[in-house]
């Protein structure tokens, strides 16, 4: 990857143009208001100059090759907006193809409304914005489009729950150090995203290209949490734990050997479909 080597437009079978050699990606980071419950969303008035211009969309620019759309989206929110992001939560990723070409917003949530302003001539203002008044912006035509979808997402969560024994047990894998490894392929997983189109539909969430689950893996070994997984021990049960989906978005997926019921996946699923298997080396 050589940075900026994305940077330059496509011309799209209908003779449309769009900027980023490899695809663009922006961020659509969400916080509640002051009143800690009124949802808002950070967007940018573009500057007039530009492309679709004096309308309002989400931080984003191209992406440079072999960049991923979080790791671009990030990148490129930093470059156009000022102020500490802090800590962030990333839920998902919307993927608005055109051909060979896309756009893809990362879904991020910041647990309080924190100053920011534009940082280069590509914005005329930064601005949040509660989410029942977005429409009533000019928005850029493209954000338009999506923004009731996105919209409907940005409460949404997937929280996936490991049974491990389980799944090592469709693996070949046993003891502490097959758990772990189980644990560390989860943190993976986490990080790298679920396809949307791999989840179950009894789930009901957004149509969206890829999730960012919260993992739970129950077990009664001595692993310590990481990144991107709790543990949960004892009495937790993961086919127990994987319930409807909650008035507040969030879905519970529960891995677990005992299906049959909503809210419940199969190893099986796990290591093939969600693509785990080639991770999981258990002897």
């Amino acid at each position: 990857m050589s940075r900026g080597d994305g940077d330059g437009w496509v011309t799209l079978p209908d003779g449309s143009e769009r900027w980023g050699l490899y695809g663009a990606a922006g961020v659509l980071l969400h916080a509640p208001g002051i009143d800690g419950e009124t949802p808002h969303v950070l967007l940018q008035h573009r500057a007039s100059w530009t492309h679709q211009g004096d309308t309002w969309g989400m931080p984003g620019g191209a992406l440079d090759s072999g960049e991923s759309s979080v790791a671009g989206a990030l990148r490129e929110f930093g470059e156009e907006v000022d102020g500490e992001l802090g800590p962030i939560d990333v839920s998902a990723v919307h993927r608005a193809a055109r051909g060979s070409w896309h756009y893809d917003t990362v879904l991020t949530r910041s647990r309080a409304i924190r100053p920011f302003t534009g940082k280069n001539a590509e914005s005329r203002e930064i601005r949040w914005v509660p989410v029942d008044r977005v429409t009533e912006l000019p928005l850029l035509p493209a954000f338009g489009e999506i923004w009731p979808l996105l919209r409907g997402a940005l409460a949404s969560r997937l929280d996936l729950v490991v049974d491990a024994d389980a799944v090592l047990a469709r693996s070949g894998g046993s003891g502490e150090e097959a758990v772990a490894e189980l644990r560390d392929a989860l943190a993976g997983l986490a990080g790298s995203g679920v396809p949307g189109d791999v989840l179950p539909d009894h789930l009901s969430l957004p149509p969206l290209h890829l999730w960012f689950p919260r993992v739970h893996l129950v077990t009664d070994a001595e692993v310590a949490p990481v990144p991107g997984v709790t543990i949960a021990r004892g009495t937790a049960s993961a086919d127990a734990a994987g319930a409807a989906r909650s008035p507040g978005g969030r879905a519970v997926l529960a891995v677990t050997d005992r299906t049959g019921r909503t809210g419940t996946a199969a190893p099986e699923w796990l290591l093939e479909k969600a693509g785990l298997e080639p991770l999981v080396h258990c002897a």
